[in-house]
């Protein structure tokens, strides 16, 4: 098995490998420069398995930034029926697309 970390960020926890992209909330980093996470859940070299609790001691994932992007469009709608009150709202939510370089 490859090795592989699980992160959390953005309130939301991912599964990554070496040379994976993919998309999370949006960071504040720009686009092109490194970032890291810190808050390694549990970390894998291959043959042994680390979890933390909460985070990994030490662990951190390295990342680049490749672009920042805003997601589909999601809509949510209210209605009360027999009532005339019918509300429509949406947003698109702000994502950062990375890709990750190295598990530590």
């Amino acid at each position: 098995m490859d090795a592989y970390a699980v992160i959390m960020t953005g309130g939301k926890q991912y599964w990554v490998q070496p040379g994976a992209t993919f998309s999370v909330e949006r960071l504040t980093a720009e686009a092109g420069k490194p970032v890291e996470f810190d808050s390694v859940l549990a970390i894998s070299d291959g043959a042994k398995l680390l979890v933390g609790n909460p985070t990994v001691a030490g662990a951190k994932v390295t990342a680049t930034v490749v672009k920042h992007l805003r997601g589909t469009k999601l809509v949510h709608f209210k209605k009360r029926r027999r009532k005339g009150y019918a509300r429509k709202m949406g947003h698109r939510q702000e994502l950062t697309q990375i890709k990750i370089e190295a598990l530590q």
